[in-house]
């Protein structure tokens, strides 16, 4: 049901293009009695302002057509010079058709504009060949679409919409003040704050969908700082969120209110303070300015996770006792202090994703690299990045861009083969038929047809009634045309079709010498560009985002249990950094195609996939997975050096190193397993070893991080492996399932079971 500001919305805009498709066609009609200038200023408003989903406000909007404008003055000559022949209009077609809807690659806007775009080429690329008339059709595309872009902005505009800074300030001061404990929220809450920066609940218009550094900035902010949320409902859940809380409180007090940067100094009133000021810069649009402050103070806090563990029993600073406590720390303190460190370097990313959202321009290296990659880079090397990363069969937005290009291809070859009356219409029933899986392609044509039926029933008794009373056809169009682009979208496409049917009727019938069988061309055409798009969507990836999903999935969590292990090999490796990092390139590539996927999947409805599987959480998932190989590294890496001011961070013993790399293996079966079900195929038996010993000695942080870091990911793949269907699972039976790396091992020795 449509609510009544949407239906204020779409009331609105049928009011501005009916106005502007109306100035145009009279003007030039009855006043210049110049045709081919009124049907071009008839059809720029209705291509651009009706079938064209440009989001936005009335300036936005205005400006994406303005900026189209010349791209469809292009078209337009293009689309004049191939009508000489069917083919070299064919060909032209299918390049055309494919850029134009391969641009939804650029964003929201881009993507909004490209059908209006394709109407263009459409329009022009059909007999009669004229090229003296392309002066003619230019000045009319012009005219039509700057009235339309006038509209958009002085007549009943479309307000703006909350920004998508704005959103990202409301979710970074929910965490702000929950780390704080000024509020206290259930982890249901801020799962909650963090569900509401989902691209799908944001407008249109405001997403970070484009290439460019500042929306890469942004994009990068909003999923950190739904990472954060999680990170905060997890520890809530586990119950450490509270102790941390309370800690933090305690190390305020000593710290006496003062907001210091020295070695020592606690962390927590550090995140804190730098969640309240990134906000703050989000609602102004000013980045505060300084220099990065995590960076150093995560390092000061490592240094003194050391001291607990080879220095003196006074550099404990959270352990809650008034007195001083024997080393070993205790073991809960230490998962604290991880899970503080994770929380820490979640806000660093956040801090610095901002930075580079609100600037925008080219800065150093920025660690870790490979995340900020695009810091650095110039906008053409940003550009072909999107593009080369989008030309593969993984990619929904290629695969869309195929689909409508041959389609539309085709439907240009056989309404030229075949001379039918009116071929545009073919293509537009293309155009504006198509969908994303042949389900919905075929009940959007079923009604369409329905509608067009019914609608060339009364646009012929109209015909035929009025005869060639052009005085009557003017009263009736701007009406019509109101009506039409107002209860076609509130009523259904059966309604639309029909509607637009006497709507081209009228409009045609003012231009040249109609007859009933004007509807009857309207018929045959809309069935035969319903027939081509049904048959294109058959053959082209029927199943839309449906098995694209679980592929890409598939492959993101095939990259994932490399880079656990890899992670895991890098910590333990002896000599200490003999093994580099892992690459997290090809998982961050697997992640951006799997986004793109899920994004489609859920704006597909009624799909019924066979795998139920909760992807959101594969999503959560993998981006924990490439986080953790990311800032472990630069924060737990053994290192041989000594020093009096900075303890070393030793190397790990062997028998927890071995403990901690079975685990890995573990989870990388797990991932593989996964990866296998999610495409139905069967998962290959987990290897079995020997267990290594249980591990001696003190709980160094490093192997407390990986433990923290190794379970919580357990308990992930756990939940995502018990949302399968059973039919799913069924297969997996007998082997070793997600849960059993919850046996991850720790340090060792002190503690329960369930401690590192």
């Amino acid at each position: 049901m449509t609510g009544g500001a949407e239906r204020a919305r779409i009331l609105h805009r049928s009011v501005r293009v009916t106005l502007a498709a109306s100035a145009g066609f009279y003007t030039f009609v009855y006043g210049l009695e110049e045709p081919v200038l009124a049907l071009y200023a008839l059809f720029a408003p209705i291509s651009l302002g009706l079938l064209s989903p440009i989001p936005g406000s009335g300036r936005q909007r205005a400006e994406v057509m303005l900026k189209a404008l010349p791209v469809g003055l292009l078209l337009v000559a293009l689309g004049t010079v191939l009508a000489v022949d069917t083919w070299a209009a064919v060909l032209g077609m299918l390049v055309v058709g494919f850029l134009l809807a391969f641009a939804a690659i650029a964003g929201p806007r881009p993507a909004g504009a490209a059908p209006g775009l394709q109407l263009f080429y459409i329009l022009a690329c059909f007999p009669p060949y004229e090229p003296e008339t392309l002066g003619l059709r230019l000045a009319g595309l012009t005219f039509g679409v700057v009235v339309l872009a006038l509209c958009e902005v002085f007549l009943l505009p479309q307000p703006p919409d909350p920004t998508y800074r704005t959103a990202l300030a409301d979710a970074l001061g929910t965490a702000g003040a929950a780390i704080a404990g000024r509020t206290v929220l259930s982890p249901e809450a801020l799962r909650e704050a963090g569900a509401r920066l989902r691209l799908s609940n944001i407008p249109p218009a405001e997403r970070p969908a484009g290439p460019g550094r500042a929306v890469r900035g942004l994009s990068q902010a909003g999923a950190a700082v739904r990472r954060l949320l999680e990170q905060l409902a997890h520890l809530t859940e586990t119950g450490e969120f509270r102790a941390l809380v309370r800690e933090g409180a305690e190390a305020g007090e000593r710290d006496g209110g003062r907001t210091a940067t020295a070695p020592g100094v606690p962390l927590l009133p550090q995140v804190v303070s730098l969640c309240e000021e990134t906000a703050a810069a989000l609602r102004t649009g000013r980045a505060a300015p300084g220099p990065q402050r995590m960076d150093k103070a995560i390092d000061d806090f490592q240094q003194m996770r050391v001291r607990q563990v080879t220095g003196a029993a006074d550099d404990v600073p959270t352990v809650p006792v008034p007195v001083p406590v024997p080393v070993p720390v205790p073991v809960p303190v230490l998962r604290r202090q991880a899970a503080l460190l994770a929380v820490a370097e979640s806000v660093r990313i956040l801090e610095i994703s901002v930075r580079v959202g609100l600037d925008g321009r080219r800065t150093p290296p920025i660690e870790p690299r490979e995340l900020f990659w695009y810091t650095q880079a110039a906008t053409p090397r940003l550009w072909a990045r999107r593009i080369t990363g989008n030309m593969t069969m993984r990619s929904v937005q290629f695969q869309n861009a195929v689909r409508i290009a041959v389609a539309l291809a085709a439907a240009r070859l056989v309404a030229g083969s075949l001379d039918l009356t009116h071929g545009f219409w073919v293509l537009l029933a293309v155009l504006t038929l198509s969908r994303t899986t042949v389900g919905e392609t075929w009940t959007a044509i079923r009604q369409a047809v329905t509608g067009n039926l019914v609608g060339a029933v009364a646009a012929g008794a109209l015909l035929i009634g009025l005869g060639r009373h052009t005085g009557a056809y003017a009263a009736i169009l701007a009406p019509a045309m109101l009506i039409a682009f107002a209860l076609g979208p509130l009523l259904g496409i059966a309604w639309a079709q029909g509607l637009f049917t006497l709507v081209v009727a009228t409009a045609f019938a003012q231009i040249a010498p109609a007859s009933w069988q004007l509807a009857e061309a309207r018929i045959v055409d809309v069935v035969t560009g319903s027939t081509i798009g049904l048959l294109c969507a058959m053959l082209a990836w029927p199943a839309g985002a449906r098995r694209e999903v679980r592929r890409t999935m598939a492959g993101l969590l095939q990259e994932c249990g490399p880079l656990i292990k890899g992670t895991v090999d890098t910590l333990t490796a002896v000599p200490a950094g003999s093994v580099p990092a892992p690459s997290t390139r090809p998982a961050l590539h697997r992640l951006r195609l799997a986004e793109s996927a899920y994004a489609q999947f859920r704006s597909e409805p009624g799909v019924d996939a066979p795998v139920r599987a909760d992807w959101h959480a594969v999503l959560i998932t993998a981006n924990h997975i490439v986080l953790g190989a990311q800032w472990l590294p630069r924060f737990d890496l053994p290192t041989a050096e000594l020093s009096t001011t900075a303890p070393s961070r030793v190397a790990l013993p062997q028998d927890a190193a071995d403990r901690v790399r079975a685990g890995a293996r573990a989870l990388a079966q797990t991932t593989d397993r996964l990866a296998a079900l999610c495409v139905g195929r069967p998962p290959q038996p987990p290897e079995t070893g020997p267990t290594p010993s249980e591990p001696t000695g003190p709980p160094l942080p490093a192997l407390v991080d990986l433990d923290v870091w190794l379970r919580s990911l357990a308990a992930q793949l756990t939940c995502i492996e018990a949302g399968l269907p059973e039919a799913v699972r069924r297969p997996a039976r007998g082997t070793t399932s997600a849960g059993t790396a919850g046996s991850v091992p720790g340090p060792g020795g002190r503690g329960s079971r369930g401690a590192p």
